[in-house]
Order: structure tokens, then C-alpha cells, then sequence
């Protein structure tokens, strides 16, 4: 890979870290394109779960997703602010953040070849123009050569509340004893996972989000966008 010709902005978190939020106000505020990866591995556990594929399968999980013609259109409208369509049919947030598929996804992303199959398709979206992407491997693997790198944590309090009101707002009901084991379990799977383990870039700008909100943190990331365009670092248009 060559560094990119346009900005790109790399937003590496845990689960329920708020880089999904920040990601997209980010990205409206910059007027660039916007795209969270994760959303990306659970349209493929939830094609998995239409189709009935193992999760533990990568061979068959990788020729899923090759031939499943998954489309991702940035739409800036949409509450994602993309689409997601496979098969003819767009998959939305409901269905994503479901129950089943948050209970195989991590299973699922922790495939080497499924995330070389998925890392290929973001790096093509990317290649479109200026974009801001989100997920857990941005800055270390997916776009190594972005010009701003933000890895963003928060306590395992913070982000239950987060994931908790992300998932009523989606319809969906949990407990918070439950939500907090799951995401636990999401650290653990992350930290551990032999293929792109969820690590900080070493240039990556490090941001608790425990005690402020998405907007106070767009902010601070904003500044460092400023700051890059003032240094000349990059390009950033």
C-alpha cells in the first residue's frame, strides 16, 4: 500500500467505545464519507445465520461473502449513513445489532481469511475519496497510512449504558448483566484474537470517552485535523 492521496481518519475502539458515533458526527462534520467496518462483519454473520453457515467455517464464510454481491452505498441520509444490501436486500440496524448475530460475530471476525476478504472491501470503499472508517483493526491493518489515527476507550460502565441505549433505540431489549458479560467477552476475543488482535496504532491519539460525550470528543478529533492541515501533514482533502 502507498499512503493515500486524500484524508483518510482511522477510529480504532472496543466494543461500545462510542467510535461508531463519533465516526459518523465526525464525518458530517468534515463533509467526507463514513463507514463502520463492524457493520461489515455482521452483515456476514447475519448472512451466516440466513444461510445456516458455521461460524467456526472460514472457508465457506469467506466464499459467503465473495458471493453474496454485498453492496455498501454511502448514503449520508440513511441512520448509519451508508446501506448495506445483500442479496437484493438492505440489512439494517435492527437486524445487526440483533441478539443472534452480536452472539457470532466476534467468532466470525476472528477468521484470518474472512478479515483479508473484508479488509480488501473496505480498502476499495476507501480508495473512493476522503473517508472516516471505524472498527477495530482501522489504523493497524485496514489503513495503516491514515493521516489521523484515534483509538478510543472507555470504562466497561460507560459503554454498557451506551450499547444498552444504542439497542433499546434499535428495539432491541437486554439486560445489563447480560450486556456487560457480552462485552467483557467482546475485550477478551478482541485483545486475544490471533489475526489483528484490537491493539493502538503506535502513532494513534489516544481518547478516554468515559466522562464526555461523542460530541466533546468530535471536537478534540476535529482539532486534530486542524492541526495536521496547519503542520501541512498530509493531505487532507
Amino acid at each position: 500500500m502507498s499512503p493515500p492521496s486524500h484524508l483518510q481518519i482511522a477510529i480504532d475502539g472496543p466494543a461500545a467505545s462510542g467510535k461508531t458515533t463519533v465516526a459518523h458526527r465526525l464525518a458530517d462534520r468534515l463533509h467526507i464519507l463514513y463507514l463502520d467496518t463492524g457493520a461489515m462483519y455482521r452483515t456476514l454473520a447475519h448472512l451466516a445465520l440466513q444461510t445456516r453457515t458455521d461460524a467456526d467455517n472460514e472457508g465457506a464464510l469467506v466464499r459467503l461473502w465473495d458471493g453474496a454481491g454485498v453492496r455498501i452505498e454511502l448514503d449520508p441520509n440513511s441512520p448509519l449513513g451508508f446501506r448495506i444490501n445483500a442479496g437484493g436486500r438492505d440489512i439494517d440496524e435492527r437486524i445487526l445489532q440483533s441478539n443472534e448475530v452480536t452472539a457470532i460475530v466476534s467468532t466470525i471476525a476472528a477468521h484470518p481469511r474472512v478479515r483479508e476478504a473484508l479488509v480488501r472491501s473496505q480498502r476499495d470503499i476507501a480508495a473512493r475519496g476522503p473517508v472516516v472508517m471505524a472498527g477495530r483493526d482501522i489504523g493497524t491493518v485496514v489503513l495503516p497510512f491514515a493521516q489521523v489515527k484515534i483509538f478510543l476507550t472507555a470504562s466497561v460502565e460507560a459503554r454498557v449504558a451506551r450499547r444498552r441505549a444504542q439497542l433499546l433505540e434499535a428495539g432491541v431489549d437486554i439486560s445489563i448483566h447480560q450486556l456487560a458479560q457480552e462485552i467483557e467477552e467482546r475485550d477478551r476475543l478482541d485483545r486475544e484474537r490471533a489475526a489483528s488482535p484490537l491493539v493502538p496504532a503506535p502513532d494513534a491519539h489516544a481518547i478516554d470517552s468515559s466522562t464526555i460525550d461523542a460530541d466533546a470528543v468530535v471536537a478534540e478529533i476535529a482539532e486534530i485535523v486542524r492541526n495536521l492541515q496547519r503542520e501541512g501533514g498530509g493531505v487532507i482533502a
